[in-house]
């Protein structure tokens, strides 16, 4: 795979990895990345090899700009729109993406950056790196950002969309946005690691069921979505898996999960 790609893949262990792969740019969404991603979380749901998606960014300093405004003025000169040449220009497939997704967050996640940090799982972030809903400063929109009144205040997330102005990734795992914010860049990959590593060693009926039910408690509410929960755990109960975990427990040995 040629590494002057927009986007690159690769998986192995059972952990997928999608960089972007756009330093120059800043690591900027354009038509291209953004129809490559949308193409990847169809991929990676139907590939029984993968286990958890860790998503990052060639080193620049900015994990990701946001969407391409050079790209966006060229269209707009032409009085057409990117957003209407993307098959899912918000990445709303990533919510339902079956596999647990990280965020490597080692530099600024600005715009679409900080959507892409939104759909993930988990997010593991530099310190001192900023954040940013910038779609009022350069007249765009910012519908996708309703899921995350779940997981900001929603004051904080009020003053983001409304100001414009960036606050740190540190101030946002206070509020419980960031799970892990370290000091260097290299600290950042070794976390992420570390959890991918965690999460593809699981069960993966076990671990596709406790994400597909978080979701359904944020979509549904608590008594829908436990019910939910209970429809989408039934098929872990009877499995293979199920029996697996105990014998592997009792024999003292590490269990060989089968995914069935």
């Amino acid at each position: 795979m040629g590494t002057d790609l927009p986007l690159l893949f690769s998986k192995g262990d059972g952990i997928a990895r999608i960089t972007l792969n756009r330093p120059r740019q800043r690591n900027a969404i354009d038509i291209l990345t953004a129809n490559r991603l949308t193409e990847l979380w169809d991929q990676i749901d139907a590939d029984d090899d993968i286990r958890v998606v860790v998503l990052d960014a060639a080193p620049c300093g900015v994990f990701c700009a946001g969407m391409d405004l050079k790209q966006m003025a060229e269209y707009r000169a032409r009085n057409d729109d990117i957003l209407t040449h993307m098959a899912d220009p918000f990445q709303m497939r990533m919510r339902s993406v079956s596999k647990p997704i990280i965020a490597a967050l080692e530099g600024h996640f600005l715009g679409a950056g900080m959507l892409l940090a939104m759909h993930a799982d988990i997010r593991v972030a530099l310190s001192g790196s900023q954040a940013s809903i910038p779609e009022v400063r350069h007249g765009r929109g910012t519908a996708w950002t309703v899921p995350m009144l779940w997981m900001i205040p929603h004051s904080i997330l009020s003053e983001l969309a409304l100001t414009g102005l960036p606050i740190t990734a540190d101030c946002l795992a206070q509020y419980g946005f960031i799970n892990h914010v370290c000091d260097t860049a290299k600290d950042v990959r070794d976390r992420v690691e570390q959890i991918a590593a965690a999460i593809a060693s699981n069960a993966p009926l076990s671990v596709r069921a406790a994400k597909a039910t978080l979701a359904a408690g944020m979509d549904l509410g608590c008594v829908a979505g436990l019910a939910r929960a209970e429809a989408l755990h039934r098929p872990v109960y009877d499995s293979n898996d199920a029996r697996e975990g105990p014998q592997a427990f009792v024999e003292g040995r590490p269990p060989a999960w089968s995914g069935t």
